[in-house]
């Protein structure tokens, strides 16, 4: 958890970085706008009429200097009964006292291990970060701290249909439409156009976890506190269980060759688009908004 640097040092690097990368977040930290641990992660999830999809990036920091590497996907499941995959974002320290707290619950059979569906899942994992932030909110507001923790839940409970929840740091939870077909944590805005333009419902689950991977590149691409390793997870409906998993490394070969391919392909369909058109500069009838301008000024 981190506060709002004021020491002139602190300044100076984030401002060096923000020039050297280009990087908005580290711009958004020296303004005052957010702390930097708000926009150090990107977790998303996409559900389809096949599953879901669910992939994190796994940095996080305790300070400007130092960013580790920390697993933000956790998978409670029952063969047969219930899988549940949570990805986290916000204050570690607060993500795994909530994690703690559902797993010790799940091992004892209570908790998700007795949820009958998915919103009663999304309301478990609710309560648990109501716990927490009645243990912890007041003294780290006291030192000037927020109480921040996002999480997405994504799962099945036999007999239900699958979907997706974003968890609030009040502990109310938002689910995923029809209409909105996925859900981010974290740095989304980088991530999100691709997916706007390309996840359907008809989506299968091999193409939506190439958007996943297109849409985590895309924002490591954009902002310097996202990357490498990721977790992507792949369920199928109905499955009741989890059988395809994979940790992606920075030299990963798929993410390399999906990387480059979409901006070979991406380069390649922008030159073959219509070309634009111009009116000539000594055009002697230019538009009447333009000879408004022209009047007006005169």
């Amino acid at each position: 958890m981190q506060k709002l640097t004021r020491n002139p040092v602190h300044l100076l690097h984030i401002f060096l970085l923000a020039r050297i990368t280009n990087s908005v977040g580290a711009i958004s930290v020296l303004c005052g706008r957010f702390t930097a641990e708000d926009k150090v992660t990107y977790c998303l999830g996409i559900t389809t009429r096949e599953g879901l999809v669910l992939a994190s990036d796994s940095r996080t920091n305790a300070g400007f200097d130092q960013v580790n590497v920390c697993r933000k996907m956790y998978r409670f499941v029952q063969p047969g009964e219930r899988v549940f995959v949570i990805l986290t974002s916000g204050s570690l320290s607060i993500s795994q006292s909530v994690i703690t707290l559902l797993g010790d619950d799940f091992d004892s059979g209570r908790g998700l291990a007795q949820a009958n569906s998915l919103y009663d899942a999304a309301r478990i994992v609710g309560d648990c970060v109501r716990r927490i932030s009645d243990i912890d909110r007041a003294s780290l507001e006291r030192d000037s701290f927020s109480f921040n923790v996002h999480l997405l839940l994504g799962g099945q409970v036999r007999g239900q249909e699958p979907n997706l929840y974003l968890i609030y740091p009040q502990g109310n939870p938002l689910a995923a439409t029809e209409d909105s077909l996925y859900l981010q944590l974290g740095e989304c805005k980088y991530g999100r156009p691709i997916l706007d333009r390309g996840i359907q419902a008809t989506t299968s689950l091999e193409v939506a976890a190439k958007y996943a991977l297109l849409s985590l590149d895309a924002t490591m691409r954009s902002n310097v506190t996202v990357g490498p390793p990721f977790d992507l997870l792949l369920y199928k409906k109905d499955s009741l269980k989890i059988t395809r998993y994979r940790r992606v490394s920075a030299g990963d070969r798929d993410l390399n060759l999906i990387h480059s391919s979409w901006e070979q392909s991406l380069r390649r369909a922008v030159e073959q688009l219509p070309d634009i058109e111009f009116q000539p500069s000594g055009n002697e009838n230019p538009p009447e908004s333009v000879r408004e301008v022209a009047r007006s000024r005169g």
